[in-house]
């Protein structure tokens, strides 16, 4: 019998389906650091150029930090951001060598 490898658990995802569900989740320290003003600056400048028939770029915002949340939850991000950040060096360093 193999032995399994132990995972530890995901959490579960954030309900992010409203502004205040986005809100409440950056207070909560969700996201990167400054997305909770960002967001807000972001939303307002959205909710000002918008009229009262398309609020395309109001859901452009929202649906932005909702990635932006979901993204910074996910266990294996810093991981990838490592690994990304490895390469770069990598490849500096070898240009630096030709």
């Amino acid at each position: 019998m193999s032995a399994q490898r132990a995972e530890a658990p995901t959490p579960a995802p954030l309900q992010l389906r409203t502004i205040g569900d986005i809100r409440a989740a950056l207070r909560s320290g969700h996201g990167f650091p400054g997305d909770q003003e960002t967001f807000e600056a972001d939303l307002q400048r959205a909710l000002e150029a918008s009229s009262e028939t398309d609020l395309h770029a109001v859901a452009t915002v929202i649906v932005d930090y909702r990635g932006r949340i979901r993204l910074y939850q996910d266990p294996d991000f810093d991981i990838a951001v490592q690994e990304g950040t490895d390469l770069a060096a990598r490849l500096k360093q070898d240009g630096e060598k030709a």
